[in-house]
Order: structure tokens, then sequence, then C-alpha cells
């Protein structure tokens, strides 16, 4: 491969909310990736990396955390190095959960979602959770490494009505359009 690709390298999938309430439970959203090898792209994930992981490698991390979405501008932030991933992941899916406690909440409930995918200052993608206002957890961006070696984004924000652990079980299946 040379060095005239126009793959992705370095991007950033970055999550935020407004508070609950006072008196009301605050409101958790974690931030998901699941890394997937060439054999199983739609199976079972290589590895997850989370609120309390990182990569092996480190090429996927957690730079901001949140419980309760009081921050000033985004509160949970995760970097993807894509470009530094070894051959043998072809896929990598990122997701959004809603912790379901102490009570059980959709995006509907939660006050004013947003999330955005980017590399360096160009937006990939960006979404209010409008249309998945009825889920618990949504995919929100799949990267997939072609043939060239290149990695590549798929938009898309796909809704799931899952706890937080099944969600990290089922989020790599693949979508109808």
């Amino acid at each position: 491969m040379t060095g005239f690709g126009k793959g992705l390298h370095k991007v950033e999938v970055a999550l935020k909310w407004d508070p609950s309430p006072t008196g009301q439970a605050p409101t958790d959203l974690d931030i998901i990736a699941a890394t997937f090898e060439s054999g199983d792209a739609y199976g079972t994930p290589a590895y997850l990396v989370h609120f309390d992981s990182r990569s092996p490698d480190g090429t996927i991390f957690l730079n901001r955390d949140s419980t309760d979405g009081r921050g000033f501008g985004w509160d949970e932030v995760m970097t993807l190095e894509v470009d530094r991933l070894s051959e043998r992941y072809t896929r990598v899916v990122v997701g959004v959960v809603i912790q379901q406690q102490p009570v059980r909440r959709t995006f509907g409930e939660v006050l004013n979602p947003a999330m955005r995918v980017r590399e360096g200052y160009t937006v990939l993608s960006e979404d209010d959770f409008t249309s998945v206002r009825d889920a618990t957890a949504a995919t929100v961006a799949e990267f997939v490494r072609n043939e060239a070696g290149e990695w590549n984004f798929r938009p898309g924000v796909h809704g799931f009505d899952e706890d937080p652990d099944t969600f990290t079980h089922v989020m790599g299946r693949a979508h109808q359009s």
C-alpha cells in the first residue's frame, strides 16, 4: 500500500446530553466500540472498548467520560486510530447505550442528546437520536477496512431496545436497509 490512500486515520466520536432536572436520577450515556476480526466481521466482537477499558494495542480509547451529562461541550469522547489497527481487524462498530439504573430511559427521555463523528476538522456525521427516540441503545458509526486496507465510514444511527450487556452482543449485527 502506498502513501496515497484516502482512507480514514484518526476518528473522534463525541456524545453530549443535558443533565437530568434537579431531583431526578442522573442520566448516564456511554460510548462503546466493538472491534471485529475478518473471520467474524458480523459475529462476536474480538474486544470492546468502553468507560472501563481501552483496546489492547491502545488504538481505541475513551478521552472523556461522564456519568451525568454535566460538563461543557461534549460529555464523552472516544478516539479511534483505525489506521493503526492490526490487519486482522476489518470492522469497528461504535454505539451509544443508556445506563438503565436507577430508572429505565429511552433517547426520547434524555434531554438534548447529540452525537458527532469527525476526522480532524471534518464532520462525517451528526445526529440528535430523534430517529431512535424509543430505543435504549443505538449504533452510530461503522468503520470498515476495504480490500486496499483503507478504512471507510458508514454513517447511520440504528436503534436497539437492549440493556447495556445485551447490546454489546448484538450491536455488530448487519442492519437491514
